[in-house]
């Protein structure tokens, strides 16, 4: 059964020539792996906050970036998923590298590509943003890489790795397995006047809780060759890899570091596809506890505890690890979901609070201000985040979200976008393009057939936070208007979607 109206049947294939994957019942694996670290002849800009930072000059690398390519094919059922080292997945962006790797191999039809992120903030952007750190990232600098010359830059290795893949697949199997890696918290401290903040100050004597849960568990799928061993695995963490986000270094941070460690025991050609898990309300730092050992959560050195983490973890699954049978099924979706409205009252109030601000400075100087505090909260040096959110600039940039929202709603109430879905023995994986809240993921896996499911969000575009009712409420940072496009409404509709399309593969 296709799903999907754009998913090419049997007789479609057949009808326009395209060559069928090689039948039988040997499922068929293939992985590549191509560095996308930008050459350093240019200043290298790192996305992922509300400011521009440029790479230290004298010491610009922590870790190389790559993007990894998994080729997955039996019969005429196939996938190839793609993980790049970004802070984003731009959907434009996919559909050319989905373009190009048609092109390369005519019989790799573009709906069966997709690729997600690490969610790293320590890369350049493949994207444009409409913020006034984008204007500056896009204005021409010579010496600097731009976002339009580094998305030309990785989608040529990014389509190259995918056809690598395709071509190299050869027979083999799948073992799943489950671990648990203490590596992602919630970052929303909530206060007793029912207010969050990200990262906010849990010593404070109105703290009352985190907003939100977490969790330790990492899915794994391990493939292996025909003769048993390892080439790779696919890991689904609850956590974005975002230690070193506010450093000034190149980093695939968590992801990177962990896939080049397990090289050295499984060797240079064993392949990792790190898959963030729903984590939007989830980061590598436990503010509660904090880092009793030294480790502050900001650093390269916690980057390493972590990724040794990870590592312990996929290390002692491997021999539990559950051989499963070689179904494989794949379909795309297209899904609809009702996008977060705001009221009439509410636009007032933000068009009001707008006009107040205004009236006391302009735009441009709240944008100054808010960049001079930064820069001088990094002068101190410890750890970040080194942005305040609850300034002046910020405020503005949330009542304009609203009030932007307040007009398109009228003609754009909802939002269609791409989910992937598919079936390996007795795992599912279910995809978005968000940033959603652990809680959705967990409804997920829960209402799952499959023995194990991965959700991997913010793969295909990037269309923000998918917070939980309360995390709207608290107002925190990924719980306003001004950072997503669907709330709690739209995330139950596309919770059912994704147990839909996964049920109907068992």
């Amino acid at each position: 059964m296709c799903l999907s109206l754009t998913c090419l049947s049997l007789a479609a294939i057949l009808s326009t020539g395209v060559e069928i994957p090689d039948a039988g019942d040997a499922l068929n694996i293939g992985w590549a792996e191509a560095d996308v670290t930008p050459p350093l002849t240019k200043r290298v800009p790192l996305d992922g906050q509300y400011y521009q930072r440029l790479a230290d000059t004298k010491d610009p690398i922590h870790t190389r970036l790559k993007f990894v390519a998994a080729a997955i094919q039996r019969g005429a059922d196939y996938f190839l998923m793609g993980t790049i080292d970004n802070e984003c997945v731009w959907g434009p962006w996919q559909d050319r590298v989905r373009a190009r790797v048609h092109e390369l191999a005519p019989e790799i039809a573009p709906e069966h590509v997709f690729i997600n992120c690490v969610h790293t903030h320590c890369a350049p952007a493949i994207r444009h943003s409409g913020t006034p750190k984008g204007a500056e990232m896009e204005r021409k600098q010579p010496d600097v890489w731009g976002p339009n010359e580094y998305a030309d830059f990785a989608l040529d290795r990014a389509a190259a790795a995918f056809v690598e893949a395709w071509r190299g697949r050869k027979p083999g199997g799948v073992r799943r397995a489950f671990g648990s890696a203490r590596i992602g918290h919630c970052r929303l401290a909530l206060y007793a006047d029912g207010s969050a903040q990200m990262y906010g100050d849990t010593a404070r004597p109105d703290f009352v809780r985190m907003l939100e849960s977490e969790d330790d568990g990492v899915e794994m799928l391990f493939t292996v060759d025909a003769n048993g061993k390892y080439t790779g695995v696919f890991a689904n963490v609850a956590c974005p890899a975002q230690v070193m986000e506010a450093t000034y270094q190149v980093s695939s941070d968590i992801a990177g570091e962990a896939r080049e460690k397990l090289k050295k025991t499984y060797g240079e050609n064993f392949r990792m596809l790190y898959l963030i898990g729903a984590a939007g309300c989830q980061s590598p730092r436990d503010l509660v506890r904090g880092y009793s050992d030294g480790f502050h959560g900001w650093n390269a050195e916690t980057c390493a505890l972590l990724s040794d983490r990870l590592v312990k973890c996929i290390t002692e699954a491997k021999p539990r690890a559950v051989e499963t049978a070689p179904v494989l099924r794949h379909e795309k979706l297209s899904v609809t979901v009702p996008r977060r409205k705001v009221t009439a009252a509410q636009v007032a109030a933000a068009e009001k609070a707008l006009a107040a601000a205004r009236a006391v400075k302009p735009d441009k100087a709240a944008w100054d201000e808010f960049l001079a505090v930064v820069h001088k909260n990094e002068a101190k040096g410890g750890p970040g985040p080194y942005d305040d959110k609850e300034m002046d600039f910020i405020n503005r940039e949330i009542n304009k979200a609203i009030v932007r929202r307040g007009k398109d709603q009228v003609t754009n109430p909802d939002l269609t976008f791409e989910m992937h879905v598919a079936r390996i023995g007795d795992v599912a994986f279910a995809t978005c393009p968000f940033e959603l809240y652990l809680a959705y993921g967990q409804s997920i896996k829960a209402r799952s057939r499959a023995k194990q499911t991965f959700v991997v969000e913010q793969c295909g575009g990037t269309y923000g936070y998918v917070p939980t009712p309360a995390a709207e409420e608290a107002r925190g940072y990924g719980g306003g208007v001004n950072n997503g496009q669907i709330g709690h409404e739209g995330a139950s509709k596309l919770c059912d979607a994704a147990v839909a399309g996964i049920n109907g593969m068992f």
